[in-house]
């Protein structure tokens, strides 16, 4: 019997995406938030580049806005907390960053009521 796939074994859709990501890793002693980009996100987690080394195991809080396109209806406002489960060096418009994968483990979801201006 042989390995299922990486695609066999994601139980959610995924998306590909980039989209503005704030993320805090307070396992590093700093609650300022940094900002990244995502390369894809799903219901169970997401993969974003940053310019922080994170550990993997590390636990992270971040928040990112889904635009329509994605929900269907409204912008979505994403609270989550999870762990980060692996990483790697990226070269990224000539500049190394970090990618890293990570797993939600809990999250909240605030639809947000944006105003026409």
């Amino acid at each position: 019997m042989s390995p299922a796939s990486a695609s066999e074994r994601r139980k959610s859709r995924r998306y590909d995406i980039a989209l503005p990501v704030e993320v805090r890793a307070p396992g590093l002693g700093t609650t300022d938030p940094r900002r990244g980009e995502t390369r894809d996100v799903s219901a169970r987690g997401l993969y974003f580049v940053i310019d922080q080394d994170l550990s993997p195991g590390s636990p992270l809080e971040f928040t990112l806005v889904l635009p329509r396109e994605i929900t269907g209806e409204n912008e979505v406002l994403v609270r989550a907390h999870g762990r980060v489960i692996r990483t790697k060096e990226e070269q990224v418009d000539g500049t190394t960053k970090i990618g890293v994968a990570a797993m939600i483990e809990k999250y909240d979801i605030v639809r947000a009521e944006i105003e026409e201006r």
